[in-house]
């Protein structure tokens, strides 16, 4: 897969090549660079409330967990006993104080430090001579809050997060994000698509008119294309706005953070943000919470109506992007298709993202991408 001369040829306008969403080789490339280097988006903030509370996921094949210690901060860890290397947490709960594996009942607490290694050196003998448990922690991961969203470097080399989101903050200055109200989560669970679809599919304001005719009244020569940096999507401004029609027909802005926030903004009161995770090339989970913003308080019917459009909405998505998944099985697809100039400008800025990333590993040498 030859992917230097679609980020040094500006003439260029194909896709990504099919090997880029089919390949399980490609995804664990992407696992080590682009959900490495970057900040990636793992969670929401209100979902874990006390003190104990605990959430694992699987972030590009690698298990962490979110915990929530003692002092009410949000850290996170490889969800991995440093014993033998057990897969910690299985579901969602909360743990109370301590962190126990269950194979053989080494004992952490809420910040990782090993507290409990029982009869490690034999019967009664809990630290044999020369183990040092302060060594055997649960290896951390940097983390960051912003607002209502997580997010992790594993590699913890991304730049300083304030730096990484200043794109995308300008593009939300209108919107006081301190100000913002968990109403309605949309649980989507396994959509059957790359991760990279999804993200494509919301940044184009090409399809709207197609796709949603139902669900949106947002026409095509509204809307305009965004690419400022790390940030990229689309917007539409509307001269009338409607809030009682039942389906999408007011102005809005749909952005991504690289590699895997989304986020959308609706006038008048109403933001999404999306949670996209990979589970395998062909797999992904999909969630997204509905926020007020601003201070509104909006009722359970107005919030059970808009969980109705969304739904509708991103349904309308997945059937799309699940046959974009299927059609990469074709020969035909192999050079990825063309990208409009005009309208799929955040598209081909994303594909840039990635591949700038993927060509940083020394593993594209090995045959997985032809330099």
């Amino acid at each position: 897969m030859r992917l230097s001369s679609l980020i040094k040829d500006k003439n260029i306008t194909n896709g990504l090549p099919s090997a880029a969403y089919t390949d399980e080789k490609f995804l664990a490339l992407e696992s080590d660079t682009v959900f490495a280097e970057n900040w990636a988006f793992v969670g929401f903030v209100h979902e874990l409330v006390k003190p104990g509370d605990i959430l694992p996921i699987v972030l590009a094949g690698k298990p962490l967990i979110l915990v929530k210690n003692i002092k009410g901060e949000i850290v996170a860890f490889h969800n991995v006993c440093r014993h033998r290397c057990l897969k910690l947490v299985h579901e969602r709960k909360n743990t109370g104080k301590l962190i126990r594996c269950p194979y053989h009942s080494w004992t952490y607490d809420l910040d990782g430090k090993l507290i409990a290694s029982p009869h490690f050196g034999g019967t009664d003998k809990h630290k044999p001579k020369g183990f040092e448990p302060k060594k055997y922690g649960l290896e951390s991961i940097r983390i960051k809050i912003w607002h209502d969203w997580i997010f992790v470097n594993l590699n913890k080399k991304a730049p300083a997060f304030e730096k990484y989101v200043k794109k995308i903050s300008k593009q939300l200055s209108d919107i006081d994000l301190d100000n913002i109200k968990p109403v309605a989560t949309l649980n989507f669970g396994e959509v059957a698509t790359n991760w990279k679809f999804l993200v494509e599919n919301y940044v184009e304001p090409y399809h709207v008119q197609f796709v949603h005719q139902t669900t949106t009244s947002q026409p095509l020569k509204d809307h305009y294309t965004i690419v400022d940096g790390n940030c990229f999507g689309s917007g539409v401004d509307l001269n009338e706005e409607n809030t009682s029609s039942g389906n999408l027909a007011v102005s809005s802005r749909y952005l991504s953070l690289f590699p895997n926030f989304v986020i959308g903004t609706y006038y008048p009161n109403q933001i999404g943000v999306h949670l996209n995770l990979p589970v395998d090339s062909g797999h992904t989970i999909q969630k997204r919470i509905i926020y007020a913003t601003n201070g509104y308080k909006m009722s359970a019917k107005e919030a059970n109506g808009l969980k109705k459009l969304w739904w509708d909405v991103h349904k309308e998505d997945h059937d799309i992007c699940e046959r974009l998944q299927l059609g990469r099985a074709s020969p035909v697809s192999a050079k990825g298709g063309v990208l409009s100039p005009y309208w799929e400008k955040s598209v081909r800025a994303f594909h840039k993202h990635v591949i700038k990333s993927v060509m940083k590993s020394p593993k594209k040498r090995k045959g997985i991408v032809n330099a």
